[in-house]
């Protein structure tokens, strides 16, 4: 019996193909909601008693009343337009953007499974390999989409030795992560005791 090869990497999704995870947002757009549902409740319920012949609701008479008054030059007009504004723009960028920063997409091997690797997860394994090369005593890494910003300190060996260590080391397990778009590393390597 013979055995199928896997599918062969999406040349799309390795290159400008992958696209970033979207974030469900539930706590924003539930309380988007909530507060939706609460302001047409009382509207509701305000014209439904205007219409059974009683009194509208204080609220709503002042708001009129104040709407009416006011010119579009004053300043309270024009700092709720404001506010509403700024609540709106906030709102279209929740929903055109994807969120999720924190998640780096991989190479997708098949079309139908997605996976992403957590930026801290893949600072945690490039520091881990970089605590191996000879001569580093202590690494901090920061991964971004774009960049894996290793700062080490090394106390012993010369600093070109552990640099160049340090790149073919971080070069490698970048590879080997399998990331769709591989963040460029930017190695610094220290003495102790001196900031840099």
């Amino acid at each position: 019996m013979e055995k199928t090869p896997p599918p062969a990497p999406d040349d799309g999704a390795a290159g400008g193909g992958a696209r970033r995870f979207w974030s469900a947002r539930r706590i924003s757009a539930g309380l988007l909601a909530l507060l939706l549902l609460v302001v047409a409740v009382a509207f509701l319920y305000d014209i439904a008693a205007v219409r059974a012949d009683r009194p509208a609701m204080s609220w709503r008479r002042e708001l009129t009343d104040q709407l009416a008054r006011r010119p579009l030059e004053d300043i309270w007009v024009l700092l709720g337009a404001a506010v509403a504004t700024a609540l709106g723009l906030w709102l279209l960028l929740l929903a055109l953007t994807p969120g999720l920063r924190s998640l780096l997409p991989m190479r997708r091997t098949h079309p139908d499974v997605r996976a992403g690797l957590d930026r801290d997860a893949a600072a945690m394994v490039l520091r881990d390999r970089a605590m191996e090369v000879a001569g580093v005593r202590s690494v901090r890494v920061r991964v971004t989409r774009r960049r894996a910003d290793v700062r080490a300190v090394s106390h012993f060996r010369e600093l070109d030795e552990v640099r160049a260590d340090l790149g073919a080391v971080l070069d490698d397990t970048i590879g080997r992560m399998g990331l769709a778009r591989p963040p460029v590393p930017a190695v610094r390597v220290r003495r102790p005791g001196r900031k840099g």
